[in-house]
Order: C-alpha cells, then structure tokens, then sequence
C-alpha cells in the first residue's frame, strides 16, 4: 500500500511518522483528484476518534503523485514482526493474547459507536508497544480506497488483506462492525496457534477459504488454550455476521476472563519501568467497580423558567447555512453538522419544523451527517424527514423514497443488515407500484442481492442476483461492466451462467 517514514515536525520540535499510499494514475494519466479527496474526508473523519489505543493525525494531504498521512510516532513491535519472531522459537503466552485483542476490542468499540469500521484489521496494523499498551493502525485507510470509483481494482491492488477478509467482505463487498470483529477472531487465532489458518497460496485462495473452508478449534492445534475461548474464537470465525458476538464491548468482557494475570514477556513488554500511562490506568480502572461509593442521587434546585427565545432572523439563518454549505465544500462535515443542527432548531422555531426551508435545512444535516460518516445520527433524521415528507407531498414522492433508502444504508453500514435489508425491501416493492424508473429498481435489487450475500444468506442472494442477471442483460446488453460484476459474484457462488 505505500511506505511509513520517520518525520520530524520542526514547527513544534517532536518526531513523527509519515506514511505515504501510493495510489495509481486513471488510465488518461491524470492524478485521482477523487481519490484524494476521499482520503483526506477519512481521515478527518478518522482523527475525530479519540483513544489512548489509535495514533493521534496530526495532518493529511499529497505530495506529488502520493497521499500522506502524518501521526504519532509510535514504539513499539508491529504484531506481524512479533508473529514472524516467535515462530521460530516460542509462543505468544494466552494471557498476552486475549489482552492485545482485549485492548482491540476496547478501540473498536469506541469505533463502532462512531459509525467507524476498520475494514483492514491485521496483524501489520497492531502495534504492541513497551509499556504493555496496543495501538490500533491505518483506521480510514481502507475506507477511502473501498469505494467503486478509486478503479484500484484493475490495477491489481486489493482493498483490505485477504488473509484476514471476512466472508462477506471478500463475497460481496459489504462491511460493518462484524467485518471487524471476524477479522480479529483470525489474529486471535494465529496469535494462539502460530498460524494463520485461512492463508492460501493465491490472495483467491485466502478470499475462498474464509467463504467456504470451517475453521478448526484452537485445542486440535494448542492443548492449554481454555475451552470457553476456544468457543469465543469460532463465534468471532462465524461465516453469517449476525452468528458472531453482537459487538466488541461484548468480545472485550469476555476476553477479560482469561487475562486475569499477565506473566512476563520479555523482549516485547518491559515490566522492569513503571510507565506512566500504567499508573494512570490502574486508577481509570477502579472507576464504576463495586467498591467505588456512590453518591445519593440529589434533587436538581428548582430554577425559574427561561424566557421565550427571540425570533431569529431569515437573513441569519441564510448566513449560517452559507457558512454550513463552505464547510461542507472543505470536507468539514463535523463542523458542517454542528452548525446545521443548530438551525434545525431555530428554523423549527422560527418557521415551524414542516416549512419547505426547514425541511431544506433538516436534508442538509442528514446528507452532511452521512458525508461524515455519523450513520447512527444520520439514521434517524432521514425517517423523521420521510414521515414529514409523505404528509407533505405523499407517499410517492421522490425525496420521500430518497430519505427511506438513505435510512436503509445508514442501518447497512453500521451491521444492522436484517433492518436494512426489511427496509429495502418494502422500499423495492413501493417502487415497483408507483412506477419509479427503471434503472432505480435494478440498482436496488442488486444493493439487496449483494447486502443479502454479505449477511450470509447466499441461496437468497443466489436468487435475487440469479433473477435480477437477465433484467440487467436486457436493459444494458452482456457486456456492461454491472453485469459482469452480478455474472462474477453468481460464479462465486456456484452459479453457472
């Protein structure tokens, strides 16, 4: 994917990490100006997600044909280097094991309730530092490259790493926080066993064993792996997503049963210093415990009520959008958000919350809500607008089938398949009876087939894709890039066509 240099920031005098992703020319030799600015919309998304577990960004951009990333240096033993180390002599002890995933899980979950999803969880992107403490890499790296439009794909250049894809990411394309969670279960496993047991001769091969091959349990390969985690590591190694844990806080309590007690682990961890950030953990740790007291709950003091807000003006209200729309225009989508959810409010007021320029402002928000990757916030605010917009303008309208559809992808993206995929469904079968157009309808169907394939269920998608391939013939002819994708996936799936 590219290089990571040390840096060195002279403005404020500390060293940094810079990695560069090299990123291939659109066929008519012109940079990807796309591209880049997808990467830099990640990583602003991504640098919002504070833990004591992901390097601080510090900046982002590109330099000549190259996008940059610049962070905190970090020390410490990539969990790949450590693998290749001990398995020449040696093994990871279990209670090392369960508590670099441990700390993993504790990342993903502040991730996942910010909408966030790695996508590219490895061992390469593990960093096992001398204090003890792990650093997750590269979130939002693998986002910005995932989408159709960077073309990476007939460059050859893999989104994600196959060894480590979940099935429904190498299937279908499709991800969520299970994604995540599947890929975790493999580095647990070959931090337990050694090896990584999906890994093929061919990036295919990988691709397909994580598809189709059971995952044989930890005991056959170390006998003192306990039994209960042995069990945790086949759920996290489910092929369906909605057969594993439900979420990473859930994997994370678990996994605190077997690392109770860390043994020494000399070479990768220094028990010899007394770091800092232990000291600041051990006490962070007590809070919420049994032992802590809880004060009694106290009756709020009565306070007099506020006076009713003064009106404010239409003139403010276009000010403030102009200034929304220039953030959204920089990729600022959180501050774009901020603003606009505060006209929301004055607008509803103001104008009353069904006014054409209050629902104006409420679209905005949503679309600039999921710009910035805030699915869980986006969610809601595209369902209130459907339901304000079918009393408005019915039920059939445009806008109205827009805001069900973004709500729908808004529940895909966060892993929320089965409600996405009712959502999409009914929205599929209002749009067959109001006569939408064509190509909407054959695009829907293909988002369910590929959404019903990454959730597991590969004889529906097997045939709403294997119904929707002669729709798609018919409309575009054999050869159109769609239907090739729908022909490869049906092939994949032991469909002949």
């Amino acid at each position: 994917m590219g290089e990571v240099w040390f840096g060195y920031d002279k403005r404020l005098d500390r060293p940094v990490a810079v990695k560069f992703i090299r990123v291939d020319r659109l066929p008519d030799g012109k940079p990807d100006n796309e591209l880049t600015q997808r990467f830099v919309r990640e990583s602003r998304i991504t640098a919002r997600l504070e833990h004591p577990g992901v390097p601080t960004i510090y900046d982002c951009g590109s330099h000549g044909e190259d996008l940059y990333m610049v962070m905190q240096l970090v020390e410490g033993c990539s969990l790949s280097d450590l693998l290749d180390e001990i398995r020449e002599d040696g093994e990871i002890p279990v209670p090392w094991a369960t508590a670099i995933a441990a700390q993993v899980c504790s990342v993903l979950a502040a991730a996942h309730a910010r909408s966030l999803v790695h996508r590219d969880l490895k061992p390469g992107n593990l960093m096992l530092c001398r204090d003890g403490t792990v650093k997750v890499l590269d979130f939002g790296v693998a986002a910005a490259l995932s989408t159709t439009e960077t073309k990476l794909t007939r460059t050859g250049v893999a989104v994600g790493t196959p060894e480590y894809m979940a099935p429904e990411q190498a299937a279908a394309g499709t991800v969520g926080p299970q994604t995540d969670l599947y890929s975790l279960g493999v580095v647990l496993d070959e931090m337990l066993a050694k090896d990584n047991q999906f890994k093929g001769d061919t990036a295919l091969a990988s691709m397909r064993n994580h598809t189709d091959r059971s995952p044989q349990p930890l005991r056959t390969r170390r006998r003192e792996v306990p039994e209960g985690l042995e069990r945790l590591v086949l759920r996290l190694l489910a092929k369906n997503p909605a057969d594993r844990p439900a979420s990473a806080e859930e994997v994370y309590i678990r996994l605190l049963d077997f690392c109770g007690e860390l043994p020494p682990f000399p070479g990768y961890v220094d028990l010899t210093t007394r770091y800092p950030i232990r000291m600041y953990a051990s006490v962070v740790g007590r809070v919420g415990s049994p032992s802590t007291p809880h004060p009694e709950p106290q009756a709020e003091p009565v306070r007099p009520p506020m006076p009713p807000p003064a009106e404010t003006p239409q003139s403010d209200i276009s000010l403030a959008r102009g200034h929304a729309e220039a953030l959204k225009a920089e990729s600022r989508f959180s501050q774009a958000a901020e603003v606009l959810a505060g006209l929301v409010e004055t607008s509803a007021r103001t104008l009353g919350a069904r006014h054409p320029d209050a629902i104006q402002i409420r679209i905005e928000l949503a679309d600039v809500l999921f710009l910035g990757g805030d699915y869980r916030q986006a969610a809601p605010v595209f369902d209130a607008l459907a339901a304000d917009l079918t009393e408005r303008e019915g039920p059939e309208s445009d806008l109205v089938l827009r805001c069900r559809l973004m709500e729908a992808n808004c529940h895909a993206a966060v892993g929320e398949t089965a409600l996405a995929l009712a959502q999409l469904g009914r929205l599929l079968d209002d749009e067959k009876r109001y006569g939408v157009d064509e190509d909407r309808i054959l695009e829907l169907r293909r988002q369910i087939g590929l959404l019903e394939l990454g959730s597991g269920s590969r004889s529906q998608a097997r045939r709403t894709l294997g119904d929707l391939l002669p729709d798609l013939e018919r409309r575009y002819g054999p050869q159109h890039p769609n239907v090739g994708k729908v022909r490869e996936v049906l092939h994949g799936l032991g469909d002949e066509r």
